[in-house]
């Protein structure tokens, strides 16, 4: 009987541990930098590739290979797309037009798009709404770091929280 017991007790600590390992991390990270000298607002964005796919496929009803070998012009169409729903900037109150510049992959899992604004004068209110997978994945997290004027702050956006303004 205490054999049972004891195996019973291994048994429900190895799935209990089984369960935690399988658990996916859904995070994205971007980096908002104002170039005062250039007058540009510089955007970087790190996306695990295969949450990537699925949000865009959730939300268009196409199948993506984004970051693949049978990526298609089509697929970097909907990225497009998709970033620029999903994540926008407000310059003292005025919506500005992202442009996506290009993407790489890093470590094989992780799509990297670099964008920007450009003509930013001056910038006195910096709203950010980042949006990107949380329609999709109530887990995802976006982490966002802005630096401006010397300093810096982290702003996490989730399904939740989905807009920060930032006073200058």
């Amino acid at each position: 009987m205490k054999n049972k017991v004891i195996y019973c007790l291994i048994g429900m600590l190895f799935f209990s541990l089984s369960a935690f390992t399988f658990h996916k991390f859904y995070m994205g990270v971007f980096q908002v930098n104002y170039a005062a000298e250039k007058k540009m607002i510089q955007i970087t964005s790190r996306i695990f590739i295969d949450d990537l796919n699925s949000g865009i496929e959730k939300k268009y009803h196409k199948k993506t290979f984004i970051g693949t070998e049978k990526e298609t012009q089509e697929d970097v169409d909907l990225l497009k797309k998709y970033l620029s729903e999903n994540f926008t900037i407000k310059v003292n109150g005025q919506p500005k037009v992202i442009t996506f510049l290009l993407k790489e992959i890093e470590s094989n899992d992780v799509l990297v798009c670099y964008s920007r604004i450009t003509a930013v004068e001056k910038i006195k209110t910096l709203e950010i709404t980042n949006t990107v997978l949380t329609d999709w994945n109530a887990e995802q997290q976006n982490i966002t770091h802005i630096s401006a004027f010397g300093t810096k702050k982290s702003v996490l956006f989730t399904e939740s929280s989905r807009k920060e303004v930032l006073k200058y």
